[in-house]
């Protein structure tokens, strides 16, 4: 492959980190439970907090990190540390991407699935940082070209992947490079630097001298050096490098004759001009492209099998509601898929439901169609939670993650039952039947009936 013709002579580096948190609220209550693990604080949200997001606010790190926050995490902290949340969202200066909503793998998504999650996750980063996002990160790095088409449709410029996820071997990470896709068009991709990536992240010898780190480990001939790791690890998976990041961004980065610099910064002085293809329904974390969310793999211990079952049981729940969504919404509302895109006004409480309705109703609503209208749109949100990826990351079915995505199941679940009088839960319950939980013992349908008479005490 040739090398752009604007190569740079500095040589540039830029550490992303990648803020997140699953949605630790019980679906049933919509409050976080206590966790047990967080001791002495109430559940992980507010350790991590303690341990990472307010001394890295703190120390002004989000000034000089790129870096993504979760829709997820930055409504809690919204109502919960509020004063991170205000220096995180101070701190941007182009730096900040947006997310993808809920969190799912999008190249398991449909079309309609990928195009809310990232309309939401933009609304959802405008909303908090006043400025439409460039970049937007992909969950677990998921991608296709379909997603690729959707971020482009919807004006995002650029995003992070692993070399692996490049369809060429001899990729170069120090440099972005354009991906066709459809219509004459092109996504950036910045690819993160493996080797880099992998010292910060598992690694905690390499990253207890900022000095050393910089002098030792950067490769003098690459125009750009690019890490890319989970946020939460500066801090709360390893205690104080927060403070080793402080001083690689701050001093010792440019003490050995770099400069720290950001994707949409690096994109502007110096563009991206060889094009490069990406392997379709890949991901960073799974050797096996993602079929850690889908039919499971060797990447989690002991048996996946499960994983299948779920899956094509979540994936058919997904086509239930949906249909009676668009039969029953379209009644009420002039565009039932628009509504819904734009419904994430009403999550983060720019709209009232009424005003909402008032804009995207199809005819005059009495109370109860506004009502009903609400309860469509209210399964269509939990429907769209109940495919956080965390649920089929893990290598349990009884664990606390998938527990919460069967249980944002079985919210949409009564939300149509009550709009509609469809009832969709002894389908949806029959085709647990066959996934097992090798720690409980029980399989899919058990666990699924355990949550729902909860929901109905």
């Amino acid at each position: 492959m040739s090398h752009s013709a604007d190569s740079p002579r500095e040589t540039f580096v830029c550490i992303h980190g990648h803020f997140y948190q699953p949605p630790r609220e019980d679906p049933l209550t919509g409050l976080v439970p206590r966790e047990l693990g967080a001791e002495p604080y109430a559940n992980f949200n507010e350790k991590i907090t303690a341990e990472c997001y307010r001394p890295n606010a703190e120390l002004g790190n989000f000034r000089r990190l790129s870096f993504d926050i979760g829709p997820t995490l930055a409504t809690w902290l919204s109502t919960n540390a509020s004063d991170v949340l205000a220096s995180i969202v101070e701190s941007d200066v182009g730096n900040a991407f947006a997310q993808a909503y809920s969190h799912s793998i999008l190249p398991l998504a449909t079309r309609r699935d990928k195009t809310t999650q990232v309309r939401w996750g933009m609304a959802d980063f405008k909303h908090r940082f006043k400025r439409a996002p460039r970049g937007m990160w992909l969950p677990e790095c998921g991608v296709d070209h379909e997603t690729l088409e959707v971020l482009a449709e919807n004006g995002i410029e650029f995003t992070i992947l692993a070399p692996s996820q490049a369809a060429t071997a001899d990729v170069d990470v120090g440099r972005p490079y354009r991906v066709p896709i459809a219509g004459e068009r092109s996504m950036v991709v910045f690819f993160f630097d493996p080797g880099l990536s992998g010292e910060v992240s598992f690694n905690p010898d390499a990253t207890r001298d900022a000095a050393a780190f910089a002098s030792s480990r950067f490769d003098a001939d690459r125009p750009l050096s690019l890490i890319a790791s989970d946020g939460e690890l500066y801090g709360h998976h390893q205690r104080g490098r927060e403070h080793f990041l402080h001083d690689l961004l701050f001093q010792e980065v440019e003490a050995v004759g770099r400069t720290v610099i950001h994707p949409a910064a690096y994109l502007d002085r110096f563009g991206a001009a060889d094009a490069v293809e990406i392997v379709d329904r890949s991901s960073w974390s799974c050797a096996h492209g993602i079929d850690r969310w889908s039919t499971g793999c060797s990447c989690t211990a002991g048996d996946s099998s499960w994983k299948r079952v779920v899956r094509q049981a979540l994936d058919a729940l997904t086509g239930d509601l949906d249909a009676v969504y668009e039969r029953e919404g379209g009644a009420l509302l002039l565009d039932p898929w628009l509504a819904r895109d734009t419904y994430v006004q009403v999550l983060l409480g720019e709209r009232a439901l009424a005003a909402f309705l008032a804009t995207h109703r199809g005819r005059d609503l009495s109370p109860e169609d506004e009502w009903r209208a609400g309860l469509l749109l209210e399964a269509q949100v939990y429907g769209q939670r109940m495919h956080t990826s965390c649920g089929l990351f893990w290598d349990d079915l009884s664990g606390l993650e998938m527990r919460n995505n069967l249980a944002y199941a079985a919210m949409a679940i009564r939300c149509i039952e009550q709009a509609s009088g469809v009832a969709l839960g002894s389908v949806f319950r029959d085709r647990l039947r066959d996934a097992w939980s090798a720690q409980s013992g029980r399989n899919g349908t058990e666990i699924y009936d355990e949550i729902d008479r909860a929901r109905l005490r």
